[in-house]
């Protein structure tokens, strides 16, 4: 009785399509129909469908013969994580290490190229630039996108450096794919990425990965600061203890 209740629940059509969306996000370049329907197991006429039917609601975009996400996803996922339950437990974690170091500490996911950030707590203004909420900065040259990209599979993470805007921010900024690819090995062996600036001159950060129960990153958290304040021997000897701390009372709320 249960088992047939459910069947009768199950929207298979609805599946379907989610799994188009999750396949989209994997490409943030965008897919052809004939791409999508190899990739999801689909005709091509059912690939068009569930292609156009995002397009219409606003979630894909359509350039051509290639589809990608729009942001409005983004938005939806925005506003659960920005005002969602595992933010608002990270938050008075994240401002105790905020007033700590008398610094900003920030989270952020992997969003396309992008880090997008979810929670941040202010400490003395270090960027050119106001961070927010919402607020993107490109993955490659932060500290947090290098966090996130090392979680990354292998073969995302070869996607991503073929396919990513490498663009150079600072004269210190890595350019290089293959010393890119070496700094987010360097992450990833570490449990941890510094990145001295290459984002901006002036600025430091340091970060360290957020992990759900099944070890997958989901997250990052850092934090910045100025590079007259802390050298990067110093960010590794007093900052990275507090943010590993704090990553691991995060981290209980996936147990909890």
């Amino acid at each position: 009785m249960g088992e047939e209740t459910a069947s009768r629940d199950h929207v298979g059509s609805l599946e379907r399509g989610l799994a188009v969306m999750e396949i989209l996000a994997r490409h943030p370049s965008g897919m052809t129909l004939t791409e999508m329907a190899q990739q999801a197991g689909l005709t091509r006429a059912g690939a068009r469908r569930f292609l156009l039917t995002l397009v219409a609601s606003g979630y894909a975009t359509q350039d051509g013969r290639v589809f990608s996400l729009s942001p409005r996803l983004l938005a939806v996922a925005r506003t659960w994580l920005g005002g969602g339950s595992l933010w608002s437990f990270a938050a008075p974690i994240m401002r105790t290490v905020a007033a700590q170091l008398n610094e900003a500490c920030s989270a952020a996911i992997l969003s396309g190229q992008d880090v997008v950030y979810v929670a941040r707590i202010p400490g003395r203004r270090i960027l050119s630039v106001s961070l927010d909420i919402g607020t993107r900065l490109p993955a490659h040259c932060t500290s947090m996108g290098r966090m996130l990209l090392a979680g990354l599979a292998p073969e995302e993470l070869d996607e991503f450096l073929h396919q990513a805007t490498i663009e150079r921010r600072t004269p210190k900024t890595i350019t290089s794919i293959g010393l890119l690819a070496e700094a987010i090995g360097k992450a990833k062996a570490d449990g941890f990425a510094i990145v001295d600036e290459e984002l901006e001159l002036g600025l430091r950060s340091i970060a360290v990965p957020i992990r759900d129960r099944s070890g997958s990153t989901v997250a990052a958290i850092n934090v910045s600061t100025q590079s007259a304040r802390f050298t990067v021997a110093e960010m590794e000897r007093e900052i990275l203890p507090a943010l590993l701390g704090a990553r691991q009372r995060i981290e209980d709320f996936f147990v909890v």
